[in-house]
């Protein structure tokens, strides 16, 4: 189906790189969340990063007030009626997702398909809640949407192929290429992801040795561009550790188990770069 008009609902770190790498690719949006608060930060933190795109990207080929047009905020969840596609970025918690997924079903046209922007949950399980579970689809987008090349495509149980072709050409607009995975909690990048990070945290945990060491080792000898710690502060410490948690209960398996330590700094509030300090300062 032809796509105009995508609601986006979660204006946290990857709701409005979404939101943000849409109205870059001239499709309108309307960003919503429950908090007014979020939906301002989110404003102006988009603002912020079309500004800086502007001053070093030779692909910002308009102004960063034109992109900002096509970003509508909407506190409702009824406004979200209009859209052709909804992109699902709440947190990883159960109970929250199939909250918005039964709410939007009852919002949204009979025609507009929904995208699970998830770390680790099951798309057929966010689908079956709603009355349209071949129109739900997984698109796992990567930290910093906007700069990313690839998108982690789940297809869920009742996906249809129209679902996924809509999936496959909305990302392509957002220049962004499209790997199929199949629908395993964590899928693939971050059964492996999270594992990596969480393991690197018990390293530092263990005193084998420190945030700064541990980084510079993987990218120095595997030429990662930022180290596995690094990642769990841009993609946010309380994410990482809800889709641990998500993994150990999926496989009942206690290689996923959160390391203590990971617990002690989501508990203290020290998340990443969303909070300002999580293994580094920002």
């Amino acid at each position: 189906m032809s796509v105009n008009v995508v609601g986006v609902v979660g204006a946290g770190v990857m709701g409005r790189g979404v939101a943000q790498a849409l109205a870059q690719a001239k499709i309108r949006v309307l960003l919503h969340d429950n908090q007014p608060a979020q939906l301002e930060l989110a404003r102006q933190e988009i603002q912020r990063q079309l500004r800086f795109r502007g001053l070093w990207s030779a692909a910002a080929d308009e102004p960063a007030p034109a992109v900002l047009e096509r970003i509508a905020l909407v506190p409702n969840a009824t406004d979200l009626a209009e859209a052709d596609c909804i992109i699902e970025n709440v947190t990883e918690r159960w109970e929250v997702k199939e909250q918005v997924f039964r709410a939007l079903d009852h919002i949204c046209r009979p025609d507009c398909f929904f995208v699970s922007n998830t770390s680790a949950i099951l798309v057929t399980r966010s689908a079956s809640v709603t009355q349209r579970p071949d129109k739900v689809i997984g698109m796992h987008f990567m930290n910093p949407v906007p700069l990313s090349t690839m998108v982690e495509l789940i297809r869920g149980y009742h996906t249809s192929d129209e679902t996924v072709e809509s999936a496959v050409a909305l990302a392509k607009r957002l220049g962004k290429e499209c790997i199929e995975v199949g629908d395993s909690p964590g899928f693939a990048s971050n059964r492996v992801l999270m594992l990596t990070i969480n393991e690197a945290i018990w390293l530092v945990h263990d005193r084998v040795a420190s945030p700064v060491d541990v980084d510079k080792l993987f990218q120095g000898c595997f030429g990662h561009r930022l180290g596995p710690l690094a990642t769990g502060d841009l993609i946010g410490l309380d994410t990482i550790l809800q889709s641990l948690e998500v993994l150990e209960q999926s496989f009942g398996d206690s290689k996923f188990r959160p390391c203590p330590l990971l617990r002690k700094m989501v508990y203290a509030g020290t998340l990443g770069n969303k909070s300002g300090r999580g293994f580094f300062v920002y």
